[in-house]
């Protein structure tokens, strides 16, 4: 309870003691910090997915600037041989302003990064966003088959149904590419899954009906049950290493991604970087209040 009411005030606590715990899950504000960062997990026979922080904005002047930023992220990564990829949240190019804008920016990235034979993931938001992310994804898909991917969130209610409903999209030459989640954003109970098992229940469901249809599964998680599940699954449709791969965030589980990596299977580290870290920091502490404990230790003992 006392971890609930410290991460509740976190946002209005001083920045440099935020950056106490988000040093260690953040690349740092530049992109040379996340290339340094992303470098070092390539050394481990990681790949890396970049993103720069920052979303739902207030006014479009601040999408072409992120729009900007994305593209120099571009050639500042594939000129230093990183192997990563990159990911977009569509409020962070006015979709919630502007939706044509917004599409307009995320196609300039993506044709961006199929120049060099990379690859665009659209991160799923909250219920607002759903219907004009898969929107867009279904668009670009058809423009760039090989370099679009979407995140769908296990807790929400529709996500089966958006699945079977995108099955129209796969094509022989590339792969259909979804990273599944169990969603951190607040929803009710009308469109959302509340109970941890009930959650954990319908992210394998999905991914089974992934791996039985021939779909490229990013799978996310820290969860050890949903890793055991995953690797059952895995093991049961006989799933070849080039169709799936693990995913989790920077700073998070390093051991059982360690485990993961001496054990054969493909790994993705979620590269987080930028100036509007500390938002990002808030709202992770926001979610997982056990986190401050390790706040305060690194508070009492400092290096």
């Amino acid at each position: 309870m006392l971890h609930k009411m410290i991460s509740q005030a976190l946002p209005y606590f001083p920045p440099q003691l935020i950056w106490q715990f988000s040093k260690s899950y953040i690349a740092g504000e530049s992109i040379q910090d996340a290339i340094d960062v992303s470098k070092r997990l390539n050394r481990e026979n990681i790949m890396v997915t970049l993103d720069i922080l920052g979303e739902f904005i207030k006014a479009l002047p601040q999408a072409a600037k992120n729009r900007d930023d994305y593209l120099a992220l571009v050639n500042a990564i594939e000129a230093a041989g990183v192997n990563g990829n990159y990911s977009v949240k569509p409020t962070m190019f006015g979709l919630l302003i502007d939706k044509k804008t917004c599409f307009e920016h995320i196609r300039e990235l993506t044709a961006k990064a199929a120049s060099h034979g990379n690859f665009v993931r659209i991160d799923m938001e909250d219920s607002s966003c759903v219907d004009d992310s898969i929107d867009i994804f279904r668009r670009l898909k058809q423009e760039f088959p090989q370099n679009i991917g979407l995140v769908l969130q296990s807790y929400l209610k529709r996500t089966m149904g958006d699945l079977e409903s995108m099955l129209d999209l796969r094509c022989e030459n590339a792969d259909l590419n979804f990273r599944l989640v169990k969603g951190i954003y607040v929803e009710p109970g009308a469109i959302a899954y509340k109970n941890y098992h009930e959650i954990n229940a319908h992210f394998l469901e999905d991914l089974e009906f992934m791996f039985k249809n021939g779909l490229y599964a990013a799978i996310a998680t820290h969860d050890t049950p949903l890793i055991q599940g995953a690797l059952e699954l895995i093991h049961k449709y006989r799933v070849p290493k080039e169709k799936y791969e693990f995913q989790m965030l920077y700073g998070v589980t390093p051991q059982k991604r360690w485990e993961l990596v001496q054990s054969g299977h493909r790994m993705r580290v979620y590269v987080p970087f930028g100036k509007q870290w500390f938002g990002y920091s808030t709202r992770r502490l926001k979610e997982n209040p056990a986190i401050v404990k390790h706040i305060l230790n690194s508070l009492v003992h400092k290096e």
